[in-house]
């Protein structure tokens, strides 16, 4: 098992999609053991901490067929890709028959030479999980219907949508409480003492193959929002939380096993609470996105501790493309701010080079995009020069400014900082599409009456001295462009060179 640091940065990847384009390279199709090793390079660039093998798993061949003759997700999927025919439609890989590696992908022993690749490069994997619901096909719908939420032939008939009958028994189709259910999917019944037992023994099995996983939807398994999603169905919910439970299985077994949760709904600090190391961020992405920077401001108002626990991103395989939602200013200001601050950050593959088209998951083709290769050269900068310093090693802090009574435009910088055994590092980033200028007073005592050498770490080497005493006192003045950022290494003068002289 690879050690993953406490606050990792994921690269995910469209399994299927990724090996379909490798293949040209060798002149015949891939799979996840015969991987060239330039590939994996180019996946694992420097900074990248873990890779998430995204849909490795066996899909269902009846999910498949559902989905096939489903009008809706067939107008999604010609969206995407112009032409795509049946066979391109490889099925939903969150509709999965079971938790063995398809066949297609190299089966187990793809698997496991994929992720001894990664380990050479010191570098983790990461698989997915569903807990809330599996295939129609799936061997425990004959074996366990105990594991199920249950109906009977009067559900069938008044909510056809809602139930199947097996031939066996009735199951509930899988849903959340605000949607209707997913035609493809059987739900589980998180309080039921068998099904939580199994769940704990997948994952276990799991823990041998990878260094954690990503838990799809997983706030739909804690007792309060599984009981009033289901009600009297499935009983007053136990005395312990489902994933207080699973979780605490598994560790005995892995303890060190990553878990990150897909999360909404405000749940995050629950899911922590009950064992999850990382949670999405939604609330963060949809304020960059759709708010404004004192949106921003205020949710990283929050404790330190939490926000260590917490996925960072600007998008996923669930969300529009970064490069269609944000212009390509705000993307870099957005992508700085998301690099530097605590908590795991999350990087769609494809994110990096700039593809705008919003790939279904069914599908394992996707249209030519032609790369950005600036747009890639930036990321993989900003991504090895935050690993190589070292900030996110330290303790992480807002930052406020000190606007002027004539000018509040800095109210648009996101301003903080680390400190730790590697430094002291400073970032601002204006989250606007105006100037704006503050003064930030840094959080060092220790800074005195010397003079200080600020170096800008990410896109250029310059330096800046400043007095120590100007900067705990008045602060440091900052004047940035629209989307403009800064990420200064902070050192006393001489530290790391001559520092050019002091201007306003």
């Amino acid at each position: 098992m690879t050690a993953m640091p406490a606050q990792p940065v994921v690269h995910e990847v469209n399994t299927r999609v990724w090996l379909r384009e490798l293949a040209p390279r060798t002149g015949r199709p891939l799979d996840l053991a015969r991987v060239p090793k330039d590939a994996w390079d180019e996946l694992t660039p420097n900074g990248v901490d873990a890779v998430w093998l995204m849909g490795v798993w066996e899909r269902s061949p009846l999910g498949r067929s559902i989905a096939l003759d489903n009008l809706a997700l067939r107008a999604s999927f010609e969206a995407a890709v112009p032409g795509i025919g049946a066979e391109d439609i490889a099925g939903s890989p969150y509709c999965i028959r079971r938790y063995v590696v398809d066949e297609a992908l190299g089966g187990p022993a793809g698997l496991a030479a994929a992720r001894a690749a990664l380990d050479r490069r010191g570098v983790g994997l990461l698989l997915d999980y569903v807990p809330n619901h599996v295939a129609p096909d799936s061997p425990w719908v004959s074996e366990h219907p105990e594991y199920f939420v249950r109906g009977d032939a009067e559900d069938v008939r008044r909510d056809p949508a809602g139930f199947l009958d097996t031939g066996r028994s009735v199951l509930a189709r899988g849903r959340d409480p605000f949607f209707p259910p997913w035609p493809d999917v059987v739900q589980l019944d998180a309080f039921a003492p068998r099904l939580r037992r199994a769940t704990t023994e997948v994952l276990t099995g799991i823990g041998e193959s990878c260094d954690g996983v990503r838990c799809d939807m997983a706030m739909l398994l804690l007792n309060e929002v599984f009981a009033r999603t289901w009600g009297e169905r499935v009983g007053p919910p136990p005395e312990r939380d489902f994933w207080a439970e699973v979780v605490a299985g598994v560790r005995e077994r892995h303890p060190r096993m990553v878990f990150a949760a897909e999360a909404y709904w405000d749940l995050e600090w629950a899911l922590q609470e009950q064992g999850f190391d990382f949670c999405y961020d939604k609330r963060l992405y949809d304020r960059i996105l759709h708010e404004s920077a004192a949106s921003v401001h205020d949710h990283l108002r929050a404790d330190e501790r939490y926000q260590r626990g917490l996925v960072r991103f600007l998008e996923n395989h669930d969300e529009p493309r970064a490069a269609a939602t944000l212009a390509p200013d705000k993307e870099r200001a957005a992508a700085v701010l998301i690099a530097t601050l605590p908590g795991a950050t999350l990087w769609h593959e494809g994110q990096f080079t700039g593809r705008r088209i919003h790939l279904p998951v069914f599908l394992d083709r996707r249209v030519d995009e032609p790369p950005d290769q600036a747009l890639r050269a930036f990321h993989e900068r900003l991504l090895a020069r935050v690993h190589r310093s070292g900030m996110r090693t330290g303790h992480w802090r807002l930052l406020e400014c000190r606007l002027w009574p004539d000018n509040t435009s800095g109210r648009d910088l996101i301003a903080s900082c680390w400190t730790g055994d590697a430094g002291r590092f400073l970032t601002v980033v204006n989250l606007s599409d105006h100037e704006a200028q503050a003064r930030i007073p840094l959080p060092w005592p220790e800074l005195g009456e010397e003079t200080w050498e600020l170096t800008e770490l990410l896109f250029s080497e310059d330096r800046y001295g400043r007095s120590g005493a100007e900067l705990l006192e008045n602060g440091l003045y900052v004047d940035l462009p629209p989307w403009g950022t800064h990420v200064f290494g902070v050192a006393p003068a001489g530290a790391r060179g001559t520092a050019r002289p002091a201007t306003t």
